[in-house]
């Protein structure tokens, strides 16, 4: 419908013409948001007069908000974006959506550079989140952002108009991404810090179980929640805070502590009762026996409750005189009601030491009882190690059987290899330490020390020898009459250093000789034949004269040779 009339034959200048009047009046360009009034609406279609030549029309819908019905009509003056002036028409091409999105754009910007909220709704749901209308633009709120917990039906939120904050605007990509979460996290702090305000430490309130963790509850005290720590729950041992509490249960708590920087509150249940340490110390003395339960047991020891929200702790090492580098639980399991002594008590740092082998009776004792120094036991060889036996006696307890006191003739390490785990041998106690958890034993001495057999012997005196074992540095041999050994070194074995050989003598040889060490307390003897002949030939020498009256010192041995042998 044309604005004004013209000639029946126009011509090109007349038409030139009243274009100029026609926009001469008001300047209109194309890509501007023009005001139009509404003439008419027809098929679903918006007819607007925008002050051009021609009328441009609008699709209804561009009207409606998000999930409404337009609400527009006749009359109304609206705002509209001018695409095109005319099209192949003849009318002007115009979008109330790129208006209302042109306008939505330049007020957001604002409102984003001074960080105020938006006012939007959810109208869509898309792949990763949701599309909310800002008045003309359309924004992203990403699934994350929602709510500060996750939301498993958003139906009540759609097409209702409701705050936002704005994380990211890209108006070349025509990008913006908003945040419903922000809004709900800066909305609870506020409240959260009046709540907080109203509290005090100290201050005894009412809570409801929220939720329930391995190391405590969270308590909802009516918009805010507080931490019930796990060892704050009771006076006694709880395992796990399911065991005492439940989700919804209400709860009376004391506030602890508040961190007026992080808002924290901390809450306290046990605080409301009486502390049961403060009459401990009456109760229970160091050595005395009690009876308790065992609540706990772990790799160092067992807990034991003695009183209700009062525990003791039994160290591994005090559970058992005998068993020793056991687990507790192969010992007391849970909830065994045992008797034990206490050992310590310490009420600055609320421990108390606890003993279960010191109310049985010690082993060391008992055997020290039965079997005092010097007398015979019995017992099955439980190990053999480098340096001993370990022999398992009644009443639970080992013996130990030095490398020295295995044998008297021979070195430990050598006799310890007659014997082998299982076997059953005889000893003598030698001692029994009680303290130290010790007991020594001896084999070598079932057979009497064979050094006794020695009697009067002593360095100098003249032996009969045996030999036991040829070696190329000298000779092992048994002394005559006797049970002792002793050793004849390879230069004590001839005066003339060419007899002084090995291999002249054989075992079961024998021969005389001198004691040239006597050592009891070493269990050492030496002989020498070199000795006995340097003596005899001095005692030949003071018998028959020396070498100055004339006899030659072979004359003087001769002599005494015949002289012995005529005596023999």
């Amino acid at each position: 419908m044309a604005k004004s009339a013209v000639s029946m034959n126009p011509t090109r200048d007349d038409f030139m013409s009243l274009l100029e009047e026609s926009y001469s009046d008001r300047p209109v360009a194309e890509g501007q948001v023009v005001k139009g009034k509404v003439l008419a609406i027809e098929n679903e279609l918006v007819i607007i007069d925008v002050g051009l030549k021609t009328e441009g029309r609008v699709a209804l819908k561009e009207f409606a908000p998000p999930g409404k019905d337009a609400t527009i009509k006749a009359g109304d003056t609206v705002e509209v974006y001018l695409e095109r002036i005319e099209n192949a028409l003849g009318e002007a091409v115009l979008s109330r959506d790129k208006a209302r999105r042109e306008e939505a754009w330049t007020r957001l910007e604002e409102m984003s550079t001074k960080g105020e909220r938006v006012d939007g709704v959810i109208f869509g749901r898309v792949k990763g989140g949701f599309t909310v209308d800002l008045g003309g633009a359309v924004a992203f709120l990403p699934g994350s952002q929602v709510d500060v917990r996750p939301i498993r039906d958003v139906g009540p939120l759609m097409h209702v108009s409701q705050p936002f904050q704005i994380l990211k605007m890209d108006r070349r990509r025509g990008n913006i991404v908003v945040s419903r979460r922000a809004i709900m996290e800066e909305t609870r702090a506020e409240q959260r810090s009046e709540l907080v305000q109203n509290l005090a430490e100290g201050q005894v309130v009412d809570g409801v179980v929220k939720n329930i963790t391995d190391y405590g509850a969270f308590v909802d005290l009516g918009g805010i929640d507080g931490l019930l720590h796990v060892t704050d729950i009771a006076w006694k041992r709880v395992n796990h805070p399911s065991d005492v509490l439940s989700v919804g249960q209400t709860v009376k708590v004391q506030i602890i502590r508040i961190n007026p920087e992080t808002q924290r509150i901390s809450l306290g249940m046990k605080q409301l009762d009486k502390d049961p340490w403060d009459v401990v110390i009456e109760k229970l003395t160091v050595g005395s026996r009690v009876k308790g339960k065992v609540t706990n047991i772990t790799d160092y020891g067992a807990f034991v409750e003695l009183e209700d929200g009062i525990e003791g702790l039994i160290h591994v090492s005090e559970m058992s005189w005998t068993k020793k580098n056991v687990h507790p639980g192969k010992i007391l399991s849970t909830s065994e009601e045992v008797e034990v002594q206490i050992l310590e008590i310490d009420p600055a740092k609320r421990r108390i030491s606890l003993g279960l082998k010191q109310v049985q009776n010690n082993p060391w004792d008992s055997f020290a009882s039965r079997h005092p120094k010097g007398s015979v036991v019995e017992g099955e060889v439980k190990n053999t190690t480098e340096f001993g036996l370990f022999i398992g006696l009644d009443g639970e307890v080992d013996g130990m059987v030095h490398l020295s006191d295995l044998d008297w003739k021979r070195p430990g390490e050598e006799a310890i290899k007659d014997f082998k785990k299982g076997d059953v041998v005889k000893a003598i106690v030698l001692d029994v330490d009680k303290e130290k958890e010790r007991i020594s034993l001896g084999i070598k001495q079932l057979s009497g020390d064979p050094i006794k057999s020695a009697g009067t012997m002593r360095k100098g005196d003249k032996v009969t020898c045996e030999v036991m074992k040829v070696e190329d540095g000298g000779l092992e041999v048994r002394i005559a009459g006797t049970d002792l050994t002793a050793y004849a070194k390879r230069g004590d074995l001839a005066r003339d250093r060419g007899e002084q050989r090995t291999e002249r003598f054989a075992v079961g040889e024998k021969f005389d000789a001198i004691i040239t060490l006597f050592d009891p307390k070493a269990r050492k003897i030496n002989v020498s034949i070199k000795a006995l002949e340097i003596s005899d030939e001095r005692e030949a020498v003071a018998q028959y004269g020396s070498s100055d009256s004339g006899a030659s010192l072979g004359d003087i041995l001769q002599a005494a040779l015949k002289k012995k042998e005529d005596n023999e």
